[in-house]
């Protein structure tokens, strides 16, 4: 039997109405966790709330003196040929100021081989000059240690921090989003800015989000670490060190019998005997 498209909403367009009836069509099934995800990130009307371009203003220009400046990368390292698509390198340039704002300088994306992505960080690093920290995703392993060390010799002279990216996708590229939805991200205007507002916008339903993490970790690297995290850190481990020794003495305790049962008899009886 067809199933009964959902009639759209009044003033909402018709493809946002599919978001609250995500079965209707066998290209729109996903799991149960990633549609709870994706109704909780909707506003009331059903559009989708992780993005939207209005949020941000688009500037001629941006301010010449900015306290930190960095550019993090999302690294892919397949070159395109007609029979794959692989995905992005991709390298956000963000600035935060002091009245808690961000500036989105630029984007640099390209499809690449290993080689040719070594030489892409290596002349956007002398084009932004030193004072631009540069981060980068660090896969998990030996060999994700190995390239970030590799990256670090090639990029000798700058500032550059490999980062373990942990969590997921919708989770850490929260922070972005509501910075972006509170109006606190402003974007230079470039000829980057539509392919840039489209993945934004899409995500998380493109097959390419590489923009999106790259995002991410570039306000990852503005944001302050917390305070006093060394002292944060030795309690933590303190008590869960008192937790798991309160653990082990419930599970090493035996437990009481009740009154009146036989147990409760047979131990009253040794304890006379004892006595």
């Amino acid at each position: 039997m067809e199933r009964i498209k959902p009639k759209p909403t009044l003033g909402v367009p018709y493809e946002s109405c599919r978001a609250y009836n995500l079965s209707w069509s066998p290209k729109c099934k996903r799991d149960k966790a990633r549609a709870a995800a994706w109704r909780q990130l909707e506003d009331p009307a059903g559009r989708r709330a992780l993005f939207q371009s209005e949020w941000c203003a688009v500037v001629d220009e941006v301010p010449a003196k900015l306290d930190h400046i960095a550019r993090y990368w999302d690294l892919a390292a397949t070159e395109k040929t007609e029979f794959n698509d692989p995905d992005w390198t991709v390298g956000i340039k963000l600035s935060s100021d002091r009245n808690g704002g961000y500036w989105l300088f630029d984007m640099v994306r390209q499809r690449a081989n290993p080689g040719d992505i070594e030489r892409l960080l290596l002349d956007t690093a002398m084009q932004d000059g030193k004072r631009v920290r540069i981060g980068f995703g660090q896969d998990p392993g030996q060999a994700g240690k190995s390239q970030a060390q590799h990256l670090v010799r090639t990029l000798s002279g700058f500032t550059v921090e490999p980062a373990r990216e942990t969590g997921d996708k919708l989770t850490r590229f929260g922070p972005f989003s509501s910075q972006c939805r509170a109006g606190n991200v402003k974007i230079r205007q470039g000829c980057w800015n539509e392919e840039l507002f489209r993945v934004l916008e899409g995500f998380p339903d493109l097959a390419h989000d590489d923009e999106v993490d790259a995002c991410s970790g570039a306000l990852e690297m503005l944001s302050p670490p917390m305070q006093s995290y060394a002292a944060y850190e030795l309690m933590r481990r303190q008590a869960e060190e008192v937790l798991a020794a309160q653990q082990r003495k419930l599970q090493g305790a035996s437990p009481s019998p009740a009154r009146g049962s036989v147990e409760w008899q047979d131990l009253q009886k040794s304890r006379n005997e004892s006595s």
